[in-house]
């Protein structure tokens, strides 16, 4: 219903979204609908390759640039056409689907040389992600979703960090990056964090009471393995990616609560029907 779409864009007003990225179910009531929750909300509605098949302009910006802490963060978003499985499904009407491919190509020659890190929120999906990281260079980060997979620890692909959550908002993640080096291929904490523990546990095997030399020297072998492992990520830029499930201990907004049990007031779930005999 429109009306929980409402309360969905005011849920996100209040949240401090910064950008929505299209997918094909916000298209569920027709482009005007969408159009015109766009212009309710406190932040841009994002799609690249989505047209209006009338005028040939785009139905929302292409993209925007963010200034977070000094940096330039160029945020730009597609819609996998292949996600309307059906020629005549009624959430195209009216609309045009550019190859996103193409427009991804003509946006990171745009974007990249105004900013310092290029995020892609993707409506491909995971598979088209990472066929897209393979092969396309210049995106630092793809925020993906549809799939709705939870990458707690994220596949980065050449230089490009792969993230995503679960479907229905049933989770929250946050991700941390700090950027040293524009060109360096970023690595996950725990990665390092993980050789650091190993590091440790192979120093106390190494120094046990009944150790054999030929013994110790396989363990200085692979100390000098995980050491040469901890130098190459010395300096460059690097992330960690927490995601947690909402659940009914999660504090929640008294704002959006309200929004919410307003909602359910006004349209209550139909009662169980009563068990036949």
């Amino acid at each position: 219903m429109v009306d929980k779409a409402q309360v969905v864009l005011e849920s996100l007003n209040l949240m401090g979204y910064d950008a929505l990225g299209i997918g094909e179910e916000d298209l569920t009531f027709g482009k005007e609908v969408l159009l015109d929750l766009s212009r309710k909300a406190k932040f841009p509605f994002l799609c690249a390759n989505l047209f209006d098949e009338s005028t040939g302009k785009r139905l929302f910006q292409a993209s925007m640039i963010k200034e977070v802490n000094g940096l330039k963060i160029g945020l730009f978003s597609v819609l996998g056409p292949d996600l309307f499985t059906l020629p005549d499904d009624p959430r195209k009407k009216g609309l045009t689907i550019r190859n996103p491919n193409e427009v991804i190509s003509e946006l990171i020659k745009e974007l990249q040389p105004k900013t310092d890190v290029l995020v892609l929120l993707s409506h491909l999906g995971y598979t088209k992600d990472m066929e897209l990281a393979q092969s396309v260079s210049g995106i630092d980060i793809i925020a993906g979703s549809h799939t709705g997979m939870n990458l707690s620890y994220p596949p980065v692909v050449k230089n490009t960090i792969l993230l995503q959550t679960g479907l229905k908002g049933m989770f929250a993640a946050r991700f941390d990056f700090t950027l040293y080096n524009n060109h360096s291929t970023p690595y996950n904490v725990m990665t390092k964090r993980s050789y650091e523990n190993n590091l440790n546990l192979l120093k106390n095997r190494m120094n046990g009471p009944q150790v054999t030399e030929a013994e110790k020297a396989q363990f200085r072998r692979s100390i000098e393995d995980v050491e040469r492992k901890l130098r190459e990520m010395q300096g460059k830029n690097e992330f960690t990616n927490t995601i947690s499930g909402l659940t009914e201990a999660t504090k929640e907004n008294p704002d959006i609560a309200k929004l919410v049990s307003e909602y359910k007031s006004k349209y209550p779930e139909p009662s169980a029907p009563a068990p036949t005999k």
